[in-house]
């Protein structure tokens, strides 16, 4: 149980190695689910094209949304997008990064499926099969058979059991025409794909990297600070928690409480130091009301990001604060403390 704990608490703490993990193994279940699915095209001309373009559109959009909903940063977003401004303003381009850097990850799961089922080629046979031109592969003057029955054969071109117009048109050639046609549309697309992704990352030095410093900066301590917050309350509940028991029973069992301070004044003294501990760590909000109102304050106003000393020098306005002004650090020269000795003497 330690070893999981451990495992989790990792997890937690280094949550972008996390997610690219889950995109990994989204991306391989995605690869292992397409070959242990059963491909079965109904072998109709009015459901052939349905059923094939479906098993190459419907999943990537199902693994696309999936990967939005295994992603934490997505209520993050959420919040941050939906919260008040305050005294703290929003900054849209911290937005859309964040929102890039999830649907990125999202996306890698239906590119893998596209690829291998482009790769295979069963759902473009199946959806194009009715298309193929009969005097490529067969002889059309003398089948003897209508549009509709000929439209009919071509559709069971998938279905090697029920296809019965060998004499017509041959089966093996056309599937592998099809399935070739296929593989150089998955081709195409990962080579698209991975020129993208070049492109992506040779044209962003050629801009300035100041505004995307920044944007990365703020979007991690808007995930560092939602994270430093949500620990801060479960610290908070576990003292409030242990605070409110204790003087429960001190207030319940006061003869107990005074037959411990008289037989085990160790314990107790631990127990004092444990309690003001705990104590400390209520931060001075000891009512419901109060926390309450903490947590309400929190949501409609976030305090501004803007550090101020607890012991100002010299009287530095709120523009010279955290030591910088105009974008240069600004030193305060702070008067050295004077020393002074006493010399007893005993005559």
């Amino acid at each position: 149980m330690d070893k999981f704990r451990m495992m989790f608490q990792f997890l937690q703490s280094n949550q972008e190695s996390f997610m690219n993990g889950i995109c990994g193994i989204m991306a391989l279940a995605s690869a292992q689910l397409y070959s242990a699915f059963e491909f079965s095209c109904p072998c109709l001309p009015e459901y052939n094209y349905a059923y094939g373009i479906g098993i190459l559109v419907i999943p990537p959009i199902w693994f696309f949304i999936l990967g939005f909903v295994l992603n934490n940063n997505v209520s993050m977003l959420s919040e941050e997008w939906k919260r008040p401004a305050g005294q703290r303003g929003k900054d849209p381009t911290v937005l859309r990064y964040m929102l890039c850097s999830i649907t990125q990850r999202s996306l890698i799961a239906p590119v893998v499926w596209i690829s291998v089922t482009f790769m295979d080629g069963k759902s473009f046979l199946c959806a194009f099969s009715i298309n193929l031109d009969v005097n490529q592969f067969g002889n059309r003057s003398n089948h003897g058979l209508s549009d509709a029955d000929l439209e009919r054969l071509l559709a069971k071109i998938p279905c090697k059991e029920i296809f019965d117009g060998h004499e017509i048109i041959s089966r093996e050639a056309a599937s592998h025409y099809i399935r070739c046609i296929s593989q150089a549309f998955g081709w195409a697309f990962l080579l698209l794909l991975t020129v993208l992704a070049f492109m992506v990352r040779a044209i962003r030095p050629c801009f300035t990297q100041a505004a995307f410093l920044k944007t990365k900066y703020w979007s991690h301590y808007i995930d560092i600070e939602r994270k430093m917050f949500d620990e801060t309350c479960k610290e908070h509940a576990k003292s409030f928690a242990k605070v409110c028991i204790q003087q429960y029973f001190e207030s319940v069992s006061g003869e107990m409480r005074s037959f411990h301070n008289q037989h085990h004044r160790d314990d107790s003294d631990d127990e004092d130091d444990k309690f003001k501990s705990d104590e400390e760590k209520l931060l001075g909000i000891r009512a419901q009301d109060d926390m309450n109102k903490v947590l309400w304050n929190w949501h409609t106003c976030k305090p501004p990001l803007s550090l101020k000393k607890d012991d100002p020098v010299d009287g530095i306005a709120n523009g010279k604060q955290n030591g910088f002004m105009n974008g240069c650090a600004h030193q305060t020269d702070i008067p050295p403390k004077k020393e002074w000795v006493t010399y007893y003497s005993k005559v």
